[in-house]
């Protein structure tokens, strides 16, 4: 089985390899390929790489490569993890936007368009080189924003799934807080990427009992705390909204902290600095405790079974992906895509049903879901007005003052990466 990783010189990437290497068994790889243009990192990342295979006794070679067709050729999965414009980008989208008092994120509110516009042209182009190296692969896309992302893929035809870590952290963390094994945690998890809630944690499998009632009652202030929202808020919702909920429900508290602190980017390219510095360390032969914090934790494991279901490893698998909305929430298109429960096999992902989505979350999923309609339009095709409207759409800019400055202050900090501008 061979696997190639494009965006392989990531910091990421010994976080993949590490399941790759401990899960072996549920994902045989005989091959590993990682792609990047970034020669000097890919070294780095792809010498770890073998060492953490060599550590762990795992008989797949790894290679690295700058040429996407010869590292994708043949090959039966690729994950896409990339970052168009890399941390200096990354570090734009979070500053920019608070000149309008709006919150500077990466993958939503203005920051999360400019993303979008940037990484989706680049990611078509990279799938469309993917289909004729190799025709039958599953492409695995953990690039942000991945609902948006995903979508332009779904839509150009390509065999694709969409992967985010957040519900297997939430899986992850439930399990320890209840001292059980988190395979019998199942997650009522229902929304769109980085738009989530779990309505129902229940042990033993969808149909088991729901314990959420007493993970709130007692260990809700530990949840909160990680969410960094008032305790009283989980209470009355019932609900463990994703951490990206704050910047909704808290969006004018988190802008005056985003005035004041060092930016997440900031913290990410330094944490990159030290961890490319470990990466070098020859001796160094498994992940570093660094990499935890800088993010993605349990990808791997997550990749791992996504990939295994997609290729018939091991029968049908229910995991939480994003994938086509087909009726799963009734008030969206079927081509809107959401992230939920599905069941995943050789075929590809099928949401499960769910209930009712409440008026209090289906209101605000309506509105990003038009956003990222408008927004996926105006990367297609560009177009200053696109962006505009795209702007004007989301619930985080809103006003057309806000949207008008936001769209000028997008194309100025962008215009090198839109062939359009």
């Amino acid at each position: 089985m061979k696997l190639t990783v494009v965006g392989g010189g990531s910091t990421y990437t010994p976080e993949l390899v590490d399941g790759f290497a401990r899960l072996r068994d549920t994902l045989p790889i005989t091959e590993l390929v990682l792609v990047d243009p970034a020669a000097d990192r890919l070294e780095l990342v792809g010498g770890l790489a073998r060492r953490i295979f060599a550590r762990q006794g795992h008989p797949g070679t790894v290679t690295v490569t700058g040429d996407l067709a010869a590292g994708a050729a043949g090959a039966d999965a690729v994950l896409l993890q990339l970052r168009v414009g890399g941390q200096a980008a990354r570090q734009r989208d979070e500053t920019w936007p608070l000149e309008c008092g709006c919150v500077g994120q990466e993958t939503t509110g203005a920051g999360g368009l400019a993303k979008a516009l940037r990484t989706v042209p680049v990611v078509l182009d990279i799938a469309e080189r993917v289909r004729r190296a190799a025709p039958d692969a599953w492409i695995i896309d953990f690039t942000n924003p991945v609902g948006i992302v995903t979508r332009a893929l779904l839509g150009a035809g390509h065999r694709a799934v969409g992967l985010c870590n957040v519900a297997i952290g939430f899986q992850r963390k439930f399990a320890a807080l209840l001292g059980t094994d988190p395979a019998e945690v199942h997650l009522d998890h229902v929304g769109l990427n980085h738009l989530t809630w779990e309505r129902a944690v229940r042990l033993g499998g969808p149909d088991g009992p729901d314990v959420l009632p007493r993970l709130l009652a007692e260990h809700g202030g530990a949840i909160a705390a990680d969410l960094r929202l008032p305790r009283p808020l989980l209470d009355r919702l019932g609900v463990v909204p994703s951490y990206y909920l704050r910047y909704f429900y808290a969006h004018d508290e988190v802008v005056a902290e985003q005035r004041t602190g060092p930016s997440r980017a900031e913290e990410v390219a330094r944490m990159e600095r030290e961890l490319l510095a470990m990466y070098g360390d020859p001796a160094l032969d498994e992940k570093p405790e660094l990499l935890a914090r800088r993010g993605g934790a349990f990808y791997s494991e997550a990749a791992v079974g996504l990939a295994a279901a997609l290729l018939g490893g091991g029968g049908p698998r229910v995991q939480v992906v994003n994938t086509y909305n087909r009726g799963t929430l009734p008030f969206l298109p079927d081509d809107a895509v959401i992230e939920t429960q599905a069941a995943v096999d050789g075929s590809g992902a099928v949401p499960l049903a769910v209930p009712a989505l409440e008026p209090l979350y289906a209101g605000l999923v309506a509105r990003v879901t038009a956003y990222e309609e408008l927004a996926l339009d105006a990367a297609l095709r560009g177009g200053r007005d696109r962006v505009f409207r795209a702007l004007l759409a989301h619930p985080l800019v809103g006003q057309y003052a806000y949207a008008e400055t936001l769209t000028d202050l997008l194309l100025a900090h962008n215009r090198e990466h839109l062939a359009w501008a």
